[in-house]
Formats: structure tokens, C-alpha cells, sequence
């Protein structure tokens, strides 16, 4: 069977309350809870619970491998207490679209979750799949993504949406240029003291700025060292999370490859703690191209394949970060 690649992730409600009230609203509803528009995808949203949580896996060529897609969508649901969810499947009317859609329908309702709606959506249609709507439903109904209120609110809160996953994962690829302008500071620097790094990234986030070349160069060679790495992400909270994303990032893109897991490990968790799942499993794959083991993102992959909220973080946090990374002086 093809490896199934999933986005399953808990996420805060977006800036604006959207209500959505008709199926092309939750057609509209998913790429901006995703930050990007699904592909061969199969997406289950729950409704009706505070924050709420929702979670993409791809859709398999075989229809003998739906019962992965069901597992993979039921253990997050369950975990998180989920009661009501809608699901959209996005393909052609096929076999293994129509199969996907009938058995998670089935094992989620025997699992004791009311499954309040079912939609296919393909080529700007969505279609009803469960009996009881009218006949026009089941041949498609027009919607168009870019139009629709909750796309132009989206914008307006500055919730970027991505034409797919790829183009998602492609704003924290590798910038080559200024890796290579990057390597002979990297082969000169030396790790950061202990407590710099803490301080340094403090810095950034209070100022919004992302790291010289110089400063990157001392941090991709400190964080290797799992104690100077804790100094970059067990103080963070959910109001530095947005931040840490963008400097995390900046920093991904800049470094060389054979530096790029430790800032991609903490870019994946800065990720999951703001909610996004979609970018904190594509910086942990980032991660695990250059170490599969590495332990941060091992602990990431964890939290996103449990659908662990970010709400837990308070409550996780003493058991995972040591209290001196915690507590660096910012103004060191």
C-alpha cells in the first residue's frame, strides 16, 4: 500500500467566529482550517465543541486500504472526546471515495460520534453523499473557494490558505543561495553559552525580527546539543507561538541541509502549539530527511498523531522542559 500522510491536529478558532450553515460553507471551511486546499484528501471537522479539532489524511488508490484512512481519523475523534463531526472527501466519484466516505460514516457512528454531515468536493462541486438531500445535490453543486465569505474573512485575519500541501511545504524549503552564503559562518561558529539562546530567540519574538547570519550560524550549531535546544522551545507559549513560526521558519529555509534538523524540530513544535498541523508535520518531515531519530520531532509526531491539543501545553510542559531553559533572563 502507498504510505497514507496525515494532518491530524487540534486548532484555535480563527480570529473571527465563522459559522458555517450550508455545505458550501463547509466546503469553503476546510482549506482555511487547513491552511491549504485538499487534493485526493478525506477531512473530518468537528462541530459543536470549543476550539474544536480536525484532521486531513490522504485518500489511497486501493480500496482495501480505506480501513487505514478510518483508523487514522477515528483514533484522533476519540482521543479529544469528539462528539459531532462533518467529513469531506475530496476525489472523482470513485470506488475508493465513495468506500472511504460509507466506512468512516459507519465506524465513527458506532464509535458514538454523530456524524452530522458527509460531502464529496471536486472541480468547484461539492455533492451530498448521505440519502435525504435534494436530487441536484448528488450531481454537484457550484461553489467558488476564492469568492466565498469565509475565504474573504480568512484574508482579513491574515489566515493564509495555500493552494495545496505542496505549496504549503514549499515555504519552508531549502533556500540554497542563502544556505551556501551561510556555510563558511557555520564551519567558523561555535555553540552559544548556556542561557544565550533562550535569550536570543526571546529577543526576536519581542522585536519580530529573524536571526543575522551570524547569529543563525551559532544557533544551528548549538542546537544539535539537546540541552541548548530545550532553550529555544520549552518556555514558549501559545502567544509567542506565531512568532516562533515565522523566525523558525526564516531560519529553516536559511541553513544549510546538513544543519536543518534541530531548527525544523523546533519549527514543528512552535507549529503545533499556534495549531498548525499541516506545517508542523512538514517541518518534521524536513527534519527527518536529514535525521529520522531526532527527539524533538519524534515528540511533534507524537502530539500531532494523538491529536493532542496545544491547550495541554501548561500541563505538559513541566514533564518535558527543564526549568532553567524556562526561566533565561531575556536581557541576558
Amino acid at each position: 500500500m502507498d504510505p497514507i500522510s496525515s494532518d491530524p491536529t487540534t486548532t484555535s478558532p480563527p480570529t473571527t467566529r465563522l459559522q458555517a450553515r450550508t455545505p458550501a460553507d463547509l466546503a469553503a471551511f476546510a482549506p482555511l482550517a487547513l491552511g491549504f486546499v485538499p487534493e485526493r484528501s478525506v477531512v473530518m471537522i468537528s462541530v459543536g465543541s470549543p476550539g474544536g479539532m480536525h484532521a486531513r489524511v490522504d485518500l489511497p488508490h486501493d480500496p482495501d486500504d480505506v480501513d487505514d484512512v478510518v483508523e487514522a481519523l477515528l483514533r484522533p475523534a476519540r482521543n479529544n472526546g469528539v462528539r459531532e463531526v462533518v467529513v469531506i472527501v475530496y476525489d472523482d466519484d470513485t470506488t475508493v471515495a465513495d468506500e472511504a466516505a460509507w466506512s468512516l460514516h459507519e465506524e465513527l457512528t458506532a464509535a458514538g460520534i454523530r456524524v452530522r454531515e458527509v460531502l464529496r468536493v471536486h472541480d468547484s462541486h461539492w455533492y451530498a453523499v448521505l440519502p435525504g438531500a435534494p436530487l441536484a445535490a448528488y450531481r454537484g453543486v457550484p461553489f467558488d473557494l476564492a469568492e466565498h465569505a469565509f475565504t474573504a474573512q480568512g484574508v482579513f485575519d491574515g489566515r493564509v490558505t495555500h493552494a495545496s500541501r505542496e505549496a504549503l511545504r514549499a515555504t519552508i524549503e531549502h533556500d540554497a543561495g542563502a544556505a551556501r552564503d551561510l556555510e563558511a559562518a557555520v564551519a567558523d561558529a561555535s555553540p552559544l553559552p548556556a542561557g544565550s539562546l533562550a535569550a536570543l530567540v526571546r529577543r526576536h519574538h519581542e522585536h519580530g525580527t529573524t536571526f543575522t547570519s551570524s547569529e543563525l550560524a551559532a544557533v544551528a550549531v548549538s542546537l544539535p546539543r539537546g540541552e541548548l535546544r530545550d532553550e529555544a522551545w520549552t518556555w514558549l507559549e501559545r502567544a509567542d507561538a506565531r512568532r516562533a513560526v515565522d523566525l523558525w521558519s526564516d531560519a529553516v529555509r536559511r541553513v544549510p541541509s546538513s544543519h536543518v534538523a534541530g531548527p525544523a524540530a523546533v519549527l514543528a513544535f512552535a507549529a503545533w502549539l499556534v495549531g498548525d498541523g499541516a506545517l508542523a508535520w512538514c517541518a518534521v518531515d524536513r527534519c527527518r530527511e536529514v535525521e529520522p531519530t531526532h527527539s524533538l520531532a519524534s515528540l511533534v509526531a507524537q502530539l500531532l498523531d494523538s491529536a493532542t491539543s496545544p491547550d495541554t501545553w501548561e500541563e505538559l510542559r513541566p514533564r518535558l522542559g527543564p526549568p532553567s531553559a524556562r526561566t533565561a533572563d531575556p536581557a541576558a
